[in-house]
């Protein structure tokens, strides 16, 4: 932190990729209105701008954005660095193991350059944090832990303990996007509203024998959901190119300890049992990590001079691939309203500090925000649920479904606006 005055208008924890994400969007709309914005984060930033990026590894995680997020991301600049390391996702095949219904989601069918992206979350990370230490008006403190949030007529009170000691920050908005691990929602007795789906998710990066050309796989077997997501070819250390692929497997929590112990040879076997030929033999897999998966909703997003952004507010079932592009949609949303709301009220300071954190100028960004996410929750939600269950009405109901998707455009058409994130 640069400046001794401890009062900023907007602070907020988290730099990750939503509150990142979020600090770019804002800083970026009240460019000129003298905006005094603070980033707090519990990890060390990279203080640079060097946008060098080295050779993929082939165990990075990485993300998928919609094309609507790669068209947020495009309106405020980042996009022209994250391009060069994106795989375009230009047909979505959705199958039911065992069962003829398939549909196939096509990028020229909407009439877009692809449905989405997947990214490797180094080269987003990177993408972000240069935008941020290149920015006026906008500080860093990190690493820091937000020790107490303490409410005050005007808005937030933090205590942090940050690389330079002990400090008191106050603030009108305070934006909580730490993800919702910090255990900071629960001191200020937010509670949440949690559906555990008795389901781990096993994340790795695999490479197949013939190149992805631009596909991504949604595969529901007799166990969960099975996603395949394209990424960018890189080289193995002898020279041989690896056709990869992030694998997100939905196994039951009675699985996920014996799936994850086996050996490769044998990992690859099953899961080549489930997945198919359809890119030839799968070849390598790298590092494998479990995750427990459920549906998690804030009982409150928001309270005077406070707002949670990202999977603080809500997390989703990664099958649909939907929680980074709603919160960045979100995020937006936001960013836009404060700006134009500390623009509106430029001649009082006085007034935009209360305004901005008021309630109910937070509720206005709440109701425009409202239905965006019931149907995204909704969407997530019933699709792991419908594709989870194996009675034989759900399975001929999901079935007939897909079919109709791939014989009617209609359906399939609403099927891959929910995909690409166009509302």
């Amino acid at each position: 932190m640069k400046n001794s005055n401890t009062h900023y208008d907007i602070v907020v924890v988290g730099g990750g990729l939503v509150g990142g994400s979020f600090a770019i969007m804002l800083h970026q709309l009240a460019a000129d209105a003298g905006l005094r914005i603070l980033i707090v984060d519990a990890r060390p930033f990279n203080a640079s701008s060097d946008k060098t990026v080295t050779q993929p590894d082939f165990d990075a995680r990485s993300t998928a954005l919609s094309w609507g997020s790669r068209n947020i991301y495009e309106k405020f600049g980042l996009w022209s660095d994250l391009s060069p390391h994106a795989a375009a996702i230009r047909q979505i095949h959705v199958s039911d193991r065992g069962h003829p219904g398939v549909t196939r989601l096509q990028a020229d069918e909407m009439d877009v350059e692809a449905l989405g992206y997947v990214l490797e979350n180094q080269y987003l990370s990177q993408a972000i944090q240069s935008a941020l230490v290149v920015s006026n008006n906008l500080e860093i403190c990190a690493p820091a832990q937000v020790v107490e949030i303490q409410h005050q007529p005007d808005g937030m009170r933090l205590n942090l303990d940050s690389h330079n000691g002990a400090q008191q920050i106050d603030c009108s908005l305070l934006v909580l996007a730490d993800g919702g691990r910090s255990g900071l929602m629960e001191s200020l007795g937010i509670t949440t509203q949690k559906h555990h789906y008795n389901q781990h998710a096993i994340i790795a990066n695999v490479a197949f024998e013939r190149p992805h050309q631009g596909q991504a796989f949604e595969r529901f077997t007799d166990n969960g959901p099975l996603a395949m997501l394209p990424l960018p070819d890189s080289q193995a250390p002898d020279g041989v190119t690896l056709h990869r692929a992030a694998l997100v497997w939905t196994v039951p929590d009675t699985d996920k300890a014996r799936t994850l112990s086996l050996d490769d040879a044998t990992f690859l076997a099953a899961l080549q049992d489930r997945f198919g030929y359809r890119l030839g033999r799968l070849t390598r897999v790298g590092q494998r990590n479990a995750y427990p998966l459920s549906l998690m909703e804030a009982s409150e997003q928001i309270r005077p001079g406070l707002v949670l952004l990202g999977n603080a507010a809500h997390t989703l079932h990664p099958v649909a691939g939907q929680g980074l592009n709603l919160a960045l949609r979100d995020c937006e949303a936001l960013a836009s309203l404060l700006a134009r709301q500390w623009q509106i009220n430029s001649s009082e300071a006085n007034i935009r500090g209360k305004e901005i954190g008021s309630y109910r100028f937070l509720e206005s960004y709440l109701n425009k925000q409202a239905q965006d996410q019931q149907r995204t929750v909704m969407f997530s939600d019933l699709t792991t649920r419908l594709f989870s269950n194996q009675q034989p009405a759900l399975t001929l109901g999901r079935n007939l479904g897909l079919l109709s998707m791939d014989l009617l455009p209609p359906a399939r058409h609403w099927f891959a606006r929910q995909a690409m994130g166009l509302r």
